[in-house]
């Protein structure tokens, strides 16, 4: 391991932090939302398990988003976890609905069991979440809190074998 000498000048600092911020492994997920007839499907990166018991995830979302509005009036999201092998229909669903307004309109899903949010046929698991906490970043994104309230498993693999960005050739951090 080698280490490098102290930054000397602010954009070194910035340059060693988006370096370190680059080396954390991004899941590649995809996250459902339902607020009466409305729906949408969004990429999820931000995204992990933070307690045991009960059992909570976070998630971060910008503000502006479709999803968050959905989130925040229904108070519920899913969580759709993805095989390596399904990266293209995660890929799809890339694309903000501002410039894919019509992306859901080709998914395959089912109503979650206890939220009733789409649960996308693809995903080898899901969990099915409602908001318990929100923390404003003040820049424009907030970490959202959920409590795990339902979820399955569709088709079994190990973590390593989860989609995460590096496995579709894509980067988000720094």
């Amino acid at each position: 391991m080698t280490t490098q000498h102290e930054p000397d000048s602010a954009e070194a600092v910035e340059k060693a932090i988006s370096g370190a911020l680059k080396m954390i492994p991004y899941g590649f997920h995809a996250l459902t939302s339902k607020h009466g007839k409305e729906m949408n499907v969004m990429v999820l990166n931000w995204f992990s398990q933070v307690s045991f018991e009960p059992q909570h995830i976070v998630i971060g979302l910008q503000q502006t988003s479709t999803t968050y509005g959905l989130v925040e009036a229904s108070g519920h999201f899913v969580v759709n976890i993805f095989h390596q092998a399904e990266a293209d229909v995660v890929k799809q669903f890339s694309k903000s609905r501002e410039k894919n307004p019509q992306k859901f309109e080709g998914a395959h899903w089912q109503p979650a069991p206890v939220t009733g949010v789409p649960v996308l046929d693809e995903a080898a698991a899901f969990l099915e979440c409602e908001v318990a906490g929100e923390l404003d970043t003040g820049a424009g994104h907030s970490v959202i809190l959920g409590r795990v309230v339902g979820g399955g498993v569709r088709a079994s693999h190990d973590p390593g074998e989860g989609l995460t960005l590096p496995h579709v050739g894509w980067s988000y951090s720094g």
